[in-house]
């Protein structure tokens, strides 16, 4: 459950990136010559990409293992 959650989670932040970018993308294209809006998407971009390390990762597997085991261990101590 948790692991679905967590691809909710990253396909919720990937779809407001991608509506978002769409807007802004229209905006610079009106506001005039300059473009800044590669910018905004490099930096978020990055962002999109370590939240899908962060879920689809092998590091996400290490880690929810770790967590089960330290419930369980948490729970044989009660």
């Amino acid at each position: 459950m948790r692991r679905v959650a967590a691809m909710k989670g990253f396909y919720t932040h990937l779809g407001i990136y991608l509506i978002v970018n769409v807007g802004l993308v229209a905006v610079d294209a009106l506001t005039g010559p300059d473009w800044w809006v590669q910018w905004v998407m490099f930096g978020w971009g990055i962002g999109i990409v370590a939240h899908a390390l962060a879920v689809f990762g092998h590091a996400s597997k290490i880690v929810a293992d770790w967590e089960d085991r330290k419930i369980k261990q948490l729970m044989a101590e009660r």
